[in-house]
């Protein structure tokens, strides 16, 4: 075969082993054991007085258990919070926010229901953030506000971007405590507790706050999207997962600690960190002051099915007649690109761009997104922003490609020397082989440069399946007509002639998914086929038999992809099609396509 069949050869290969390593990141997904398991509680401090994990078991003193706090916590009395982006409320049970929906983004593309990011206890998955304190010395659990605190509202009705709201609980002994929870006008509230102690004599303290989950979550996506626990970490970003995947730690399979549990993972930080809760477009975190030191704990309990992050502040002693305050941040909302990023630059959250998962090709993930969201905000639609992507691309490859197709053109002028030298050579397949390196080296020929900007491609085409994927700003993002959510499928259907018959394609996961190809699918094995006539078929009948069938298996197997991505493979296609043609026509080759064509034609009815 000739090279340039073999670079055609190499280019299939190297894509269907990325595309069938696709498959295996759609796993069934995993059961969710029963979140109303008991727990066994144990003691908040150790024999010395000093504070110690609030238990060892993460589902019992921070949320209480679950069984007998569901009730108090849907009937606790709440405080409205209604801003620009989100809606929801504060239980003054507990003092948790545990109640928030975002406003810019429903549960589907045709439907009102707007996603749900926290829930309380009682719900089928509790997920809340809790902000407390864990007693030492000679303070005791219910010396300070916990799971089934009824906190007093002191001031605002409401909290909103401009109002804030403060809770007030006494204990009775002399310590007043105080939360002041405040929110700006997209997804980041703003916690302020303050302890007063009124008693006669010092109280020992550590700030507590955590984000609880009850479960994993309902609906956990494929595994190139990290769904977990994340933190950053004294420069380190650390990503512990719901579900098994590459190079991602799982929680069940953290070790033992003593003092928190049976899985948990310990990481004193001195500056600069935040951990919390990340899923496919959402995310929930706390953020302590930059300058703040804390452990950062992640923790598992099996027998709830609880995952925890939390935030311990160092213990602190209050001297009787003073007072003590903390700050620290809490982020519950989108993954939306300029507001994470605005976070990092301006309100100083380190590395807070990293939360969203850009993957092992970070270095061209990152670019692609930024240069498709600029051109998105230049032109106002993803999928002329995709098509103008591809055709940077591409610009940007020219050079590489150029010499490829240059290469290839001039292999393909060697052809006839070639054939003499495997004549002469005979069954000889180190002479020929001589030969032909003499050949390429008297014609400065290089045959793998045609190798280069397909082994290039591939990164590329990892990288924007990563930023279709991943990135909340390709979520529902319409391009033309049919197509209204470019990180979908294709919504439209051969089997129902793409809407001309009375029939709903078939549901996404059914037997006849796989062969209802939609417009794009097809639109893009057409493109394959077209590049592949550039050149005649290959005199070898089982070369000519895969080239012949190889489009249209990409076909099947792009046709439940992201349309984003099929988009651009589209116009890569038709772009290497144009790019290939006329450089061939500049060195005095004019590829025959109308006549390859026929003559694969008559090549089949000949077969047949």
């Amino acid at each position: 075969m000739d090279d340039q069949n073999k670079n055609l050869i190499l280019a299939i290969v190297l894509s269907g082993i990325v595309l069938l390593g696709w498959t295996i990141f759609f796993p069934a997904p995993e059961p969710v054991t029963d979140p109303n398991a008991p727990a066994v509680t144990q003691s908040a401090s150790d024999a010395t007085g000093a504070t110690t994990a609030p238990s060892a078991d993460p589902a019992s003193d921070a949320q209480g258990a679950v069984n007998e706090t569901a009730a108090q916590t849907a009937d606790a009395p709440r405080i409205a919070i209604d801003t620009a982006r989100l809606i929801g409320s504060i239980s003054l049970v507990g003092g948790r926010i545990d109640d928030l929906s975002l406003k810019d983004y429903t549960v589907d593309i045709d439907s009102d229901e707007l996603v749900k990011l926290l829930t309380p206890v009682g719900t089928a998955t509790p997920y809340f953030a809790s902000f407390g304190w864990a007693p030492g010395g000679a303070l005791n659990l219910e010396d300070v506000p916990g799971t089934n605190t009824l906190w007093s509202v002191e001031s605002g009705e409401t909290l909103t971007s401009e109002t804030p709201v403060v809770l007030v609980w006494d204990n009775g002994k002399g310590v007043t405590f105080r939360r002041t929870i405040e929110v700006d006008e997209n997804f980041m509230f703003s916690v302020t507790q303050s302890i007063e102690n009124a008693s006669d004599a010092t109280i020992r303290v550590a700030t507590n706050n955590e984000i609880v989950h009850l479960g994993k979550p309902e609906n956990l996506t494929r595994l190139l999207v990290h769904e977990g626990a994340i933190r950053e970490s004294n420069g380190t970003l650390e990503e512990i997962s719901f579900k098994s995947g590459f190079l991602k730690t799982k929680f069940d399979e953290l070790k033992a600690d003593p003092r928190w549990g049976e899985h948990a993972e310990l990481e004193e930080v001195s500056e600069n960190g935040w951990i919390g809760f990340t899923d496919h477009y959402w995310m929930t975190t706390l953020i302590p002051n930059a300058t703040d030191a804390f452990t950062s704990v992640v923790t598992y309990h099996e027998a709830s099915d609880t995952y925890k992050t939390v935030a311990r502040y160092p213990a602190v002693d209050i001297a009787a007649g003073s007072s003590y305050e903390v700050s620290s941040r809490l982020f519950a909302g989108a993954k939306q690109w300029e507001t994470i990023r605005n976070y990092e630059r301006e309100g100083g959250v380190y590395k807070f761009s990293d939360s969203t998962d850009w993957g092992l090709f970070f270095f061209i993930t990152k670019p692609i997104f930024r240069i498709l969201h600029a051109l998105n905000g230049l032109i106002g639609n993803m999928g002329w922003a995709i098509i103008l992507l591809t055709v940077i691309i591409k610009g940007i490859m020219l050079p590489l490609a150029y010499k490829s197709y240059v290469s290839m053109a001039r292999m393909k002028e060697l052809q006839p020397e070639m054939e003499k030298l495997k004549e002469a050579a005979g069954d000889d397949k180190e002479k020929l082989q001589r030969g032909m390196m003499e050949l390429y080296k008297s014609n400065k020929v290089n045959p793998a440069s045609g190798c280069l900007p397909l082994l290039l491609q591939i990164p590329v085409f990892f990288s924007l399946y990563k930023v279709i994927l991943v990135t909340i700003e390709l979520r529902h993002a319409p391009w033309i007509a049919w197509i209204r959510d470019l990180s979908a499928p294709d919504p439209s259907s051969i089997l129902n002639l793409f809407g001309l018959l009375p029939y709903a394609p078939p549901e996404p996961g059914s037997m006849l998914a796989f062969i209802s190809l939609g417009v794009l699918p097809i639109l893009l094995g057409i493109s394959m086929w077209l590049q592949q006539k550039l050149n005649p078929a290959p005199t070898d009948p089982s070369q000519a038999m895969i080239m012949a069938w190889m489009p249209w298996v990409f076909m099947f197997m792009l046709g439940n992809f992201a349309s984003g991505l099929v988009l651009y493979w589209i116009c890569n296609n038709t772009i290497t099609f144009i790019q290939q043609y006329l450089i061939m026509r500049s060195h005095g080759h004019k590829p025959d396509v109308f006549g390859n064509i026929m003559r694969s034609l008559k090549l089949k009815k000949k077969d047949a």
